[in-house]
């Protein structure tokens, strides 16, 4: 099935591209994220605030190891990560419902680095942290519901940054 090994993982050119989540409760969420962030290679995915971190039972139960795959990092709150992020390059991206957003399908991306941040499963993205961003996007809905789970959230942005930027 043309998979590769763990090991050979870690040594694959990532595409330059963090995923940072804000206080993300769900530990099923968490995973997913992992195991979406390995099959698209994901540079890192940064967890923040009350997002909970590998190893853990239930992270694993959907992760299915990329948590030993994915480089991960853990920090106290979310605006720690993002001017940590800031000072190593990134063009740094909030993914919410907000005025002035940029529609997925409407983005362009240079030959940046980003990080994507997405928040919590209730509160979306904390505020203050979305003031520190250069710019919102949002992914447009058409039903009757406005909002996505994060694990799906974060499976449309990761394609669209992998295909965007590779």
């Amino acid at each position: 099935m043309n998979r590769i090994t763990p090991e050979e993982f870690k040594k694959t050119k990532k595409i330059p591209l963090i995923v940072v989540l804000d206080n993300v409760r769900s530990m099923h969420n968490i995973g997913s994220v992992f195991r979406t962030s390995d099959a698209f290679l994901v540079e890192a995915v940064y967890l923040c605030g009350i997002t909970a971190t590998p190893p853990h039972a239930e992270i694993h139960k959907t992760a299915l190891g990329a948590e030993d795959t994915v480089f991960w990092k853990y920090f106290e709150n979310t605006n720690e990560a993002i001017c940590k992020l800031k000072e190593e390059g990134y063009q740094i991206v909030t993914i919410e419902q907000a005025e002035n957003s940029t529609m997925l399908n409407d983005l362009t991306l240079s030959e940046a680095k980003y990080a994507v941040v997405l928040g919590n499963e209730v509160k979306g993205v904390a505020q203050e942290v979305m003031d520190q961003c250069d710019f919102c996007v949002e992914i447009p809905q058409f039903g009757t519901k406005h909002s996505l789970n994060v694990s799906v959230t974060s499976g449309i942005i990761i394609w669209e940054f992998f295909k965007r930027l590779t």
